[in-house]
């Protein structure tokens, strides 16, 4: 239980404890995958339902969605330093780009990106960095949830860049996203805490020996 008194855990470089900190980070972490979950369920609701209508208020999920993205990468576990720096440089390209384009149109942002697909390709790395983090969680923990969106979420992006997808195909495809999303974030909500942390002896190990 969360309130236990720290163990001794046997790693592949040594003993390390769990402490309160690297515990609610976890929890952190996945408070932020739950909002952003909660955001793209809500948007995709409101995107099936009313369409282009929704623009304003799905670009303000976006922002929501972003933001809890942003938590979610400031506090989740990778052994790999780079690549943990990587997915989290990917989401600020991504914020960037989304922002300055917002900036300067008088249209709602979602509405900009669904009528000029080639916006994407800036706002596209806000979801890589999320693709990011589904990969990572079908290598560590092999969910079957994660292993759907990992090819998924790109599929959508590129085939509506491509002009690929007819309508009824992207709503299938963004539906199915969704449900996957959420999914996946209960799931991380009732998963033990442990194996979120991972092994404490890798990170020690990786600084020590400069590949983190």
């Amino acid at each position: 239980m969360d309130a236990a008194q720290p163990l001794v855990y046997q790693g592949q470089f040594g003993e390390f404890t769990i402490t309160d900190r690297d515990r609610l980070e976890v929890k952190i972490y996945r408070l932020g995958l739950g909002v952003a979950a909660f955001c793209v369920a809500l948007a995709t609701g409101l995107v099936l339902w009313k369409g282009e209508a929704a623009a304003l208020a799905v670009t303000g999920l976006y922002g929501g969605f972003c933001a809890a993205l942003a938590v979610s990468l400031w506090t989740i576990h990778i052994y790999l330093k780079p690549l943990h720096q990587l997915l989290q440089a990917f989401l600020l390209v991504g914020i960037a780009f989304s922002v300055g384009i917002a900036a300067t149109s008088a249209e709602p942002l979602a509405l900009i990106l669904y009528r000029h697909p080639t916006t994407l390709w800036g706002v596209g790395f806000t979801f890589a960095a999320l693709v990011g983090i589904f990969f990572k969680e079908a290598f560590c923990f092999d969910r079957f949830e994660t292993k759907l969106l990992t090819p998924l979420v790109p599929a959508l992006i590129l085939g509506h860049m491509a002009g690929l997808w007819p309508m009824t195909v992207e709503r299938y495809l963004l539906g199915a996203i969704a449900v996957l999303v959420g999914v996946f974030a209960v799931r991380k909500a009732i998963q033990p805490i442990p194996p979120d942390i991972g092994d404490k002896s890798v990170f020690e190990h990786l600084a020590r020996s400069g590949g983190q």
